[in-house]
């Protein structure tokens, strides 16, 4: 049976919910963070040497990288998806295709790092250090993220609801792959952002996916998507 070593408040989510769609049976097995450092537990270097989540393993096999668990999910048990799943993996060579590809990459290479990039400069300031370090380190963070990270998210936000105002999913009309790659994305983004009600796209197609039960389903059995504090 298909396992997923799923980390509270990470991007497994995008995994949980893509089999809740597709009614794949899975085990999920939960990590949690370390309550200090919030990093993952050394547990899941056993399942994969980076130690990292998402990991799934399937019949003796180890699959690492979300983009990656999403194709061998949606390659090995698509055919599951009846309906308005049936276009997980759109036709090779449509706009759809390219489309879906373009999302799957871009979620990870051009989104992510600068989401992370704003979380751990976000929380530099709050943590324990000397009282006369503290102010140049607030200075120093703030500055990084109001001349180099939020240009960038915010660049994001506009190419991004530019994108929504025309599709109502990434790939087109019907959910894709990248939907759920794209799905932590967006969370991280309105949460780390201002946008607000800036963005009536972006906050459209969030409350289109979180409005799927099978993403409801997803949260009530993998935690929330994102730390709350």
């Amino acid at each position: 049976m298909l396992t997923v070593h799923h980390l509270e408040t990470s991007r497994s989510q995008r995994i949980l919910w893509l089999l809740e769609e597709l009614g794949t049976p899975y085990e999920l097995k939960v990590y949690q963070r370390d309550k200090v450092t919030r990093l993952a537990p050394p547990e899941l270097k056993a399942i994969h040497p980076l130690g990292k989540s998402p990991v799934v393993t399937d019949d003796g096999t180890v699959i690492a990288e979300s983009a990656v668990i999403i194709e061998y999910i949606v390659e090995k048990y698509g055919d599951l998806g009846e309906g308005e799943l049936a276009h997980l993996a759109p036709a090779a060579g449509t706009p759809a295709y390219w489309q879906a590809k373009y999302w799957m990459h871009y979620a990870e290479g051009s989104l992510m790092n600068w989401l992370v990039m704003k979380l751990v400069f976000s929380a530099i300031p709050k943590r324990p250090m000397p009282f006369f370090v503290k102010p140049i380190a607030r200075s120093l963070c703030d500055k990084v993220q109001s001349t180099l990270i939020d240009p960038n998210l915010q660049n994001s936000l506009d190419f991004i609801e530019n994108h929504l105002a025309t599709n109502t999913w990434f790939a087109g009309n019907d959910l894709s792959m990248a939907d759920f790659q794209m799905s932590f994305g967006i969370e991280a983004l309105l949460a780390r952002s201002t946008a607000g009600g800036k963005y009536p796209h972006i906050a459209a197609y969030h409350r289109r996916m979180r409005a799927r039960p099978a993403y409801q389903r997803a949260e009530a059995k993998g935690g929330p998507t994102l730390m709350t504090n």
